[in-house]
């Protein structure tokens, strides 16, 4: 079971000392995992608990707010994707002015030394962080033979021709190739989310949906879409989704997910589900009424079941 530390306190668990990456670990890809697995190999090496630090709001986030690229993953769903892989403990530390004014050297010092007693570290070479981005992979090799720990590249997963990326999943999903996300993920795109109470117009119009806030700055996909539910009575119910801000009824600009059902009759309200994305319908539309988003609702139900062959 993964042990969530939060800032630097609670670290008892580095006494002896730690093997450590650091990233941003958006969407757990292939890559991330690859990435994991050495750490892990490593860990049972050298007899060592493993850790992964990750930074919130991530760092472009924090650099860019509304301009930053859309990500894959809120901190939650993070977690429960690093849950079942073999690391002991994730540290999570707030990206701040303070943090983001780090000289490179003062950041390994008094940070991966002092705080968390690193002695190995797995990193990609393109690693770059500190105060103008200053500090890479050169930096902390000599600072490792200076201060006692290893530092070790991680290694770049390919599939093919292409190097698995967040930015490369963010470019298929945003065009709509739900099938290269997949291959690039090890697994559907998904949401998860509580859901939420709602104005019922879905329910009005013939379509109840469990809608479910996203709660993100902006999100890697948008449109219509066939898709999965989990996280109800262990089964897996199919239905057809709407990922956007409903521009024919008020198009406002927080980004809701609406999941409409098939053959589904239940108060979920609460709830943590997690929606999975099989098919691309179309982009999402303005109508010019409500009779006509009806007809059109009508029609994604008939392609969504066609999809699933229902």
């Amino acid at each position: 079971m993964i042990h969530l530390i939060r800032g630097f306190s609670n670290l008892e668990n580095f006494l002896r000392g730690c093997v450590l990456t650091v990233g941003n670990f958006d969407g757990v890809h292939l890559g991330h995992r690859a990435v994991i697995e050495m750490l892990a190999a490593r860990g049972r090496e050298l007899n060592l608990p493993t850790a992964i630090m990750l930074f919130e709001p991530q760092p472009l986030e924090y650099f860019l707010a509304d301009n930053a690229p859309a990500r894959l993953m809120r901190l939650r769903e993070k977690i429960l994707a690093l849950s079942p892989l073999p690391i002991d403990n994730v540290v999570i530390v707030r990206f701040n002015r303070a943090l983001a004014d780090y000289e490179p050297e003062q950041f390994i010092q008094q940070i991966l030394v002092s705080k968390l007693n690193l002695k190995h570290l797995v990193i990609g070479d393109d690693f770059h962080f500190g105060k103008a981005r200053r500090g890479n992979f050169k930096l902390l090799q000599e600072q490792g033979q200076l201060l006692g720990f290893s530092v070790e590249k991680s290694t770049t997963y390919r599939l093919t021709d292409l190097r698995v990326s967040s930015t490369l999943i963010r470019d298929a999903l945003n065009a709509g190739d739900l099938k290269q996300a997949c291959r690039l993920l090890g697994q559907d795109y998904s949401i998860c989310g509580r859901v939420a109470q709602g104005d019922q117009l879905g329910r009005t119009l013939g379509f109840p949906t469990a809608n479910i806030k996203l709660l993100r700055r902006n999100t890697p996909i948008r449109g219509v879409f066939a898709v999965t539910m989990t996280g109800i009575d262990n089964q897996k119910f199919q239905g057809v989704a709407n990922v956007g801000t409903r521009p024919t009824i008020d198009g406002k600009r927080k980004v809701i997910l609406e999941t409409h059902l098939f053959n589904f009759n239940q108060d979920i309200y609460g709830r943590y589900v997690s929606v999975q994305f099989k098919h691309k319908l179309r982009d999402e539309m303005r109508f010019g009424s409500l009779e006509q988003l009806q007809s059109q609702i009508r029609q994604d139900v008939v392609a969504a079941k066609d999809f699933f062959n229902i």
